[in-house]
């Protein structure tokens, strides 16, 4: 109840933090009143009118219960006011944006909400772009994300649960799910193991994604992220856990399979006959990606015979004053595109596809005249390239570019029966990988335990009238999804 020495302790915690603002009052006859708050992240409007002036002006006489007791009951203003007891609850109320006000003989404080985060507002989605359907997207505010989500969902049954992670950062994490709808088993799980989460500092989604991997050495994704909020709602809808966390405008569905990744928002927003057929362009795509530049090497330096007559003299004749073999082309080619790649991203928007496409032509055209690659080999590296900016989502991409390097690697020592060797390492290694323990492959395998009905939305995607039931990530419920769902 001593306020100085509850200073003291404030003083040797908060020393050096000059964005903490102290202001001291006497009330009640003389009594000292503090209010700490950290300075531009507070509403100064609600600040001023539901806390300095009533504090200033109501409260200069005594109050029998005492002065904090009545402001608490009668008269701040502000949806959220709670005591709070530890000096450790005093440093987290001030650092995420509340007020705290300390008064002589109570030994308790009072934590108001006067929060107002700073934001670049709603925009629009920039690595989910659709053509039609909705344009916003997440923002580094998670209070905003989850207002984003609720307006899609207006049902009670959507809920939420607030956890923290990271002993230094104490990010704010929300679970949402359908409490009719999600596996319990899985809910669970996610809970245990964000309660479990060891790290100092958790900034972004992509880190807490990395911890709750299962297969930590896997390069492909086996959570979902997505900065499109109608996207999270319809993950809901299926019966699956969305984490939202404070910082970052992404947030991480699952379960998720290897399925799920070649699904675009897009796809349920245009008639089903052509977004079937673009789905079925992606796998293609996705095959391409991975096997392309292993093929070539396959059938140019161990197979040419395999190849039609006309084609095999012509990629005989453009390679005869290279200096470099097929394989050397080839790194020399896709090494070149990651380099353009990632020099794209890096770059201000308006100068990364100038440079992309203009760097791209420059570099392949000059390479081709110096006689360093054949043209064969640049439209096999533009082709693979091509092929992953065809699947909507950037993290598998990112498991099919390291991939692609083993099927290079193995079609180099083997030929083609290294590129069937490699490939079915892929497909042994995505068989053995789940996602809270459904597989990864699915509905690709094990598609009877739902009785089949998750192939309504693979590689083909049915009219939305004709998709009756849920898909496998929800608990078995009786009652059939309605259309449009």
């Amino acid at each position: 109840k001593n306020l100085e020495q509850n200073l003291a302790v404030l003083d040797e915690m908060l020393r050096d933090c000059g964005d903490i603002v102290r202001r001291e009052f006497r009330v009640g006859g003389g009594g000292r009143l503090i209010m700490l708050y950290a300075d531009n992240f507070v509403d100064l409007e609600a600040l001023r009118e539901s806390i300095l002036e009533t504090v200033m002006l109501d409260y200069q006489n005594p109050q029998p219960k005492g002065i904090l007791e009545a402001l608490l009951e009668e008269a701040i203003a502000i949806s959220e006011v709670k005591k709070i007891t530890t000096v450790d609850e005093i440093c987290d109320a001030v650092f995420w944006g509340d007020t705290v006000l300390l008064m002589d003989g109570n030994d308790f404080a009072l934590q108001a909400t006067t929060k107002q985060f700073p934001n670049r507002g709603i925009s629009k989605a920039e690595t989910e772009v659709v053509v039609q359907g909705p344009k916003d997207a997440f923002m580094e505010v998670m209070a905003f994300n989850i207002v984003l989500t609720r307006r899609r969902i207006r049902d009670p049954k959507l809920k939420l649960k607030r956890k923290k992670a990271g002993q230094r950062t104490k990010t704010d994490i929300a679970v949402m799910y359908m409490e009719d709808l999600v596996r319990p088993e899985v809910l669970a799980q996610v809970e245990k193991q964000l309660d479990q989460m060891e790290i100092a500092g958790l900034l972004d989604s992509g880190s807490m994604e990395q911890l709750l991997e299962r297969r930590k050495v896997s390069p492909f994704p086996q959570l979902q992220m997505t900065e499109r909020p109608d996207k999270t709602a319809s993950a809901l809808l299926e019966g699956r856990v969305v984490l939202l966390a404070d910082n970052t405008p992404y947030a991480i569905l699952l379960p998720a399979t290897l399925n799920t990744f070649f699904q675009a928002a897009e796809d349920y927003y245009e008639r089903w006959e052509i977004m079937s057929f673009i789905r079925m362009i992606r796998y293609a795509a996705a095959f391409f990606a991975v096997a392309l530049p292993g093929l070539y090497i396959a059938f140019a330096v161990y197979h040419p015979q395999l190849m039609p007559t006309a084609l095999a003299l012509k990629v005989a004749s453009t390679r005869g004053s290279i200096p470099f073999s097929v394989i050397g082309e080839v790194l020399i080619m896709e090494l070149a595109f990651e380099l353009l790649r990632e020099a794209g991203i890096r770059l201000p928007s308006p100068v990364s596809s100038t440079i992309g496409i203009v760097g791209g032509i420059i570099i392949g055209s000059a390479a081709v005249e110096a006689g360093i690659v054949s043209p064969v080999v640049v439209i096999v590296a533009a082709l693979t390239g091509i092929c992953t900016f065809v699947i909507p989502n950037v993290s598998i991409v990112s498991g099919l570019r390291i991939s692609k390097y083993l099927v290079i690697a193995m079609a180099a020592i083997f030929g083609l029966f290294g590129v069937w060797a490699a490939l079915l390492l892929l497909l042994g290694h995505l068989s053995g990988l789940t996602s809270y323990g459904i597989p990864y492959l699915y509905p690709y395998c094990s598609s009877s335990v739902n009785d089949d009905r998750d192939w309504e939305d693979s590689i083909f995607r049915l009219p939305l009238s004709r998709r009756k039931g849920r898909p496998i990530f929800a608990r078995p419920v009786k009652d059939e999804r309605k259309e449009g769902e």
